[in-house]
């Protein structure tokens, strides 16, 4: 496929090709946790961080890099390990993935794996314990019911371990609040609902119009409300908002907010896939359409943007960033950078791990194959309506 083509040919070819690019970046993460190997095999990188200082950063991110790639990792597949019903081939792959995955939790919250996580030291593991609980949240099914007993409790007992932090004042209280989420989900009694009305209520306090939140007080030039705080909150609601009638009261402007939010993302697709390479976190790749996924996925996108526009725009992008060699290691582990190897776009928080949060960009293969957003025939998206002087709907802020 070439940057420049709309997909590799329609919807179908379309599907097979995102299932392709999912499994080449999720493939060495599954493997190696399946045979207990992950710390053994994964290669981690850091930031440069000058002569005296890369060692010791590099010391650090390795305290926390595997749960960053397990845990957002597993959040972008879920909905797609969720879905069963596809043609041969990929239930074939889905149900072996599957499995792979629910290996992949307990050798990552068993302690006497060697593969065993750190959910209780530093502060990070806070979010990438979040990302494995929304993981969690999003295939009830296969990440939920058919975990093994003693896998659900010690991924109980390694989320309950993030409590003894104090998160971020920013967007990582939802980190604390989508853990407690899934704790009450996994059926735990002493779920806290104060971390979540907290989260929920500070970020109403942050809302700063026109479908965008501040991350904290101050709004930030960034992905994180597609990486983090949209489909949080979306995420938050549908699953504790009926236990509070004011969390319920909650649900309406979210989901405008996240609604106005992808049309705004839809618009930052270039004709030939780019999208701007501005602000922190640009390691993750296409994961900055985290958000815009998540809404193809819900059936929630705004009502001039068709799902197959949504196809096409997201497929050159993701064609786009991995035609680009030096995506990959030689054993296809994921490098630091933004198209290729980069690893000066990466901050001192980012290392091998966190990169895998590109998998955000695939929550729509939970969509069976006959939905419009895989089943419509092939449509410009915004920008390239627009850069080729074709009627393009004008845009309109959230009122």
């Amino acid at each position: 496929m070439h940057a420049d083509h709309n997909e590799p040919n329609n919807g179908g070819n379309c599907r097979e090709y995102w299932v392709r690019q999912m499994i080449r970046i999720g493939d060495p993460v599954l493997r190696a946790l399946g045979e207990r190997r992950l710390k053994a095999d994964m290669p981690v990188e850091c930031a440069a961080a000058g002569a005296d200082s890369t060692a010791s950063l590099l010391a650090d991110r390795v305290k926390y890099t595997h749960l960053e790639a397990l845990g957002r990792l597993l959040s972008g597949m879920a909905p797609w390990l969720e879905h069963a019903g596809a043609d041969g081939t990929e239930e074939k792959l889905r149900r072996e993935y599957a499995a792979l995955a629910r290996e992949a939790i307990d050798a990552g919250t068993d302690p006497q794996s060697p593969d065993y996580m750190n959910f209780g030291d530093g502060y990070q593991p806070i979010v990438d314990a979040a990302f494995l609980a929304l993981a969690l949240l999003r295939a009830p099914i296969q990440l939920r019911e058919l975990l093994e007993p003693r896998v659900k409790a010690n991924a109980v007992a390694a989320l309950k371990l993030t409590r003894s932090r104090k998160p971020v004042f920013s967007n990582w209280l939802l980190f604390a609040a989508i853990i407690e989420a899934a704790l009450y989900k996994l059926g735990e009694d002493d779920w806290d609902p104060m971390r979540i009305d907290y989260a929920l209520k500070q970020h109403e306090q942050w809302y700063l119009g026109d479908g965008a939140y501040g991350d904290g007080p101050e709004f930030h030039w960034d992905y994180y409300n597609s990486f983090v705080i949209q489909p949080m909150l979306v995420e938050l609601l549908d699953a504790v908002g009926g236990e509070h009638a004011e969390w319920e009261a909650m649900k309406p402007a979210v989901a405008a907010r996240a609604r106005r939010y992808a049309a705004v993302q839809e618009r930052l697709i270039a004709p030939d896939g780019t999208y701007p390479p501005i602000g922190r976190s640009l390691a993750y790749r296409f994961g900055a359409f985290h958000s815009l996924a998540q809404s193809a996925l819900r059936s929630a996108l705004p009502e001039e943007v068709s799902a197959a526009q949504v196809r096409c725009a997201l497929t050159a992008a993701i064609a786009r960033t991995l035609e680009m060699p030096g995506n990959f290691t030689e054993d296809g582990w994921l490098t630091l950078g933004f198209c290729g190897h980069q690893p000066g776009v990466a901050e001192r928080y980012v290392s091998t791990g966190s990169a895998y949060l590109c998998a955000e960009v695939f929550l729509p293969l939970g969509l069976d194959a006959a939905h419009p957003f895989w089943s419509g025939a092939p449509e410009p998206w915004t920008s390239k309506k627009a850069w080729s002087g074709q009627a393009f709907p004008i845009d309109s802020a959230l009122k």
